[in-house]
Protein backbone atom coordinates (compact mmCIF):
# COMPACT_ATOMS: atom_id res chain seq x y z
CA UNK A 1 0.00 0.00 0.00
CA UNK A 2 1.36 3.68 -0.78
CA UNK A 3 0.30 7.34 -0.51
CA UNK A 4 -0.74 6.68 -4.37
CA UNK A 5 -2.99 4.43 -3.41
CA UNK A 6 -4.77 5.99 -0.23
CA UNK A 7 -4.96 9.35 -2.30
CA UNK A 8 -6.92 7.23 -5.01
CA UNK A 9 -9.21 6.05 -2.14
CA UNK A 10 -9.54 9.78 -1.48
CA UNK A 11 -7.33 10.24 1.97
CA UNK A 12 -4.75 12.68 1.93
CA UNK A 13 -1.44 13.75 3.42
CA UNK A 14 -1.39 16.49 6.46
CA UNK A 15 2.02 18.82 6.64
CA UNK A 16 2.47 16.94 9.92
CA UNK A 17 2.39 14.09 7.61
CA UNK A 18 -0.32 12.16 8.78
CA UNK A 19 -3.31 10.85 6.24
CA UNK A 20 -6.52 11.86 6.56
CA UNK A 21 -10.42 11.46 5.81
CA UNK A 22 -13.49 12.98 6.47
CA UNK A 23 -16.77 10.33 5.50
CA UNK A 24 -20.24 11.61 5.70
CA UNK A 25 -22.84 9.41 6.94
CA UNK A 26 -27.40 10.23 6.73
CA UNK A 27 -26.99 10.87 10.24
CA UNK A 28 -25.55 10.69 13.95
CA UNK A 29 -26.50 7.51 14.84
CA UNK A 30 -24.93 5.80 11.69
CA UNK A 31 -21.78 7.76 11.78
CA UNK A 32 -21.16 6.55 15.37
CA UNK A 33 -21.96 3.09 14.01
CA UNK A 34 -18.79 3.22 11.57
CA UNK A 35 -16.72 4.67 14.49
CA UNK A 36 -17.33 1.61 16.37
CA UNK A 37 -16.89 -0.66 13.66
CA UNK A 38 -13.19 1.40 13.18
CA UNK A 39 -12.92 0.66 16.77
CA UNK A 40 -13.08 -2.45 16.74
CA UNK A 41 -10.51 -3.23 13.72
CA UNK A 42 -8.13 -0.75 15.35
CA UNK A 43 -8.12 -2.79 18.30
CA UNK A 44 -7.54 -6.22 16.36
CA UNK A 45 -4.85 -4.40 15.07
CA UNK A 46 -3.48 -2.70 18.26
CA UNK A 47 -3.48 0.42 15.81
CA UNK A 48 -5.48 3.62 17.24
CA UNK A 49 -6.42 6.66 14.16
CA UNK A 50 -7.31 9.80 15.88
CA UNK A 51 -11.25 9.74 15.02
CA UNK A 52 -13.21 13.32 15.29
CA UNK A 53 -17.20 13.05 15.52
CA UNK A 54 -19.07 16.57 13.93
CA UNK A 55 -22.88 14.94 13.97
CA UNK A 56 -23.10 13.10 10.62
CA UNK A 57 -19.26 13.42 9.27
CA UNK A 58 -15.87 11.40 10.62
CA UNK A 59 -12.94 12.40 10.06
CA UNK A 60 -10.15 9.67 10.26
CA UNK A 61 -6.26 10.18 10.95
CA UNK A 62 -3.50 8.27 11.22
CA UNK A 63 -0.02 7.93 11.87
CA UNK A 64 2.45 5.56 13.24
CA UNK A 65 3.12 7.08 16.15
CA UNK A 66 6.14 5.03 17.28
CA UNK A 67 7.53 5.73 14.47
CA UNK A 68 6.44 9.40 14.21
CA UNK A 69 5.79 8.60 10.21
CA UNK A 70 3.89 6.63 8.14
CA UNK A 71 4.03 3.02 8.05
CA UNK A 72 2.57 0.23 5.98
CA UNK A 73 0.36 0.01 9.45
CA UNK A 74 -1.31 3.65 8.06
CA UNK A 75 -2.35 2.06 4.83
CA UNK A 76 -3.32 -1.05 5.50
CA UNK A 77 -5.99 0.95 8.15
CA UNK A 78 -6.70 3.56 5.44
CA UNK A 79 -7.74 0.88 2.90
CA UNK A 80 -9.82 -1.71 5.92
CA UNK A 81 -11.45 1.99 6.65
CA UNK A 82 -12.32 2.72 3.62
CA UNK A 83 -14.07 -0.74 3.30
CA UNK A 84 -15.84 -0.33 6.12
CA UNK A 85 -17.45 2.94 4.98
CA UNK A 86 -18.13 1.53 1.78
CA UNK A 87 -19.90 -1.71 3.05
CA UNK A 88 -22.14 0.46 5.09
CA UNK A 89 -23.65 2.78 2.07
Amino acid sequence: MSIELVSSLGWSKTRKGEITKEFEFEGFKQAMDFVNKVADIANELNHHPDILVTYNKVKVTTITHDAVSLTGKDYDLAAIITRIYFKMK
